[in-house]
């Protein structure tokens, strides 16, 4: 395993050292905190459970601008780039030799297997769910199982902002592991292209981080969430 797993042992020491505040905790088997993966290079997303760690959360949202959503119109997939592509300069793993997917799988993923002759594509995992709190024995004939969720989704993205954006900027939110979760493929389905406000992850433990997930790619792509969103976000870390 040369290419992607060179890559991830470097992310994983990044980890280490990115914290946010001494109560920013790390990484556990359920995943690592928001708050120390600034950068989106550790698996997960761990649950923030202590007053401050929820005060931290709270200081971050606040930090997100406010709009109306605007229209849908022009939107479209390929506005992205091509899914799961290698080249989209900017953001961690990119250019590693394998695609956006297999790197977030086998970010995430335990008691991984590749196909044979491969170093990059992973066609059985046991994946730590954090939208439903299970651990989901995947395989790749069943694909859909786990899907790779946008936690801002593209069509919201586009709707804030995205659609003025360049070509390059718009590629690297669609491929920022920051922006990436493996998760329960029916939960990412009934997720759609909801906010906050309209759709939380089932598994109540972890609103709160997923709601620091979304204000730290909102932060990093200087993008506003509706008013509602916000509202949504900070009463998840009450």
């Amino acid at each position: 395993m040369i290419g992607c797993l060179l890559a991830l042992a470097t992310a994983a020491a990044l980890v280490g050292c990115e914290t946010d505040g001494p109560s920013a905790g790390g990484s556990t088997s359920a995943g690592t905190s928001p708050l120390a993966n600034p950068r989106g290079t550790g698996p997960g997303l761990a649950p923030l459970a202590s007053s401050t760690d929820r005060a931290a959360a709270r200081r971050l949202i606040e930090k997100v601008a406010t709009k109306g959503r605007g229209p849908k119109t022009g939107y479209e997939r390929s506005r992205f780039g091509h899914a799961w592509m290698d080249t989209a300069d900017g953001v961690p793993l990119a250019r590693n030799g394998c695609d956006t997917r297999n790197d977030l799988l086998a970010r995430d993923g335990r008691e991984l297997a590749y196909r044979s002759g491969s170093d990059c594509v992973v066609v059985a995992l046991t994946l730590d769910d954090p939208y439903t709190g299970t651990s989901i024995e995947w395989r790749k004939r069943k694909a859909a199982a786990v899907q790779i969720d946008h936690v801002v989704p593209l069509s919201y993205s586009w709707q804030m902002g995205a659609a003025r954006w360049s070509a390059e900027k718009r590629r690297r939110i669609a491929n920022d592991p920051l922006n990436l979760l493996p998760v329960d493929g029916p939960s990412n389905s009934s997720k759609g292209d909801s906010g906050p406000a309209s759709w939380l992850p089932p598994n109540k433990k972890i609103r709160c981080s997923y709601a620091v997930r979304i204000s730290q790619v909102a932060l990093a792509y200087e993008m506003p969430v509706t008013p509602a969103d916000k509202r949504a976000m900070l009463a998840q870390c009450e």
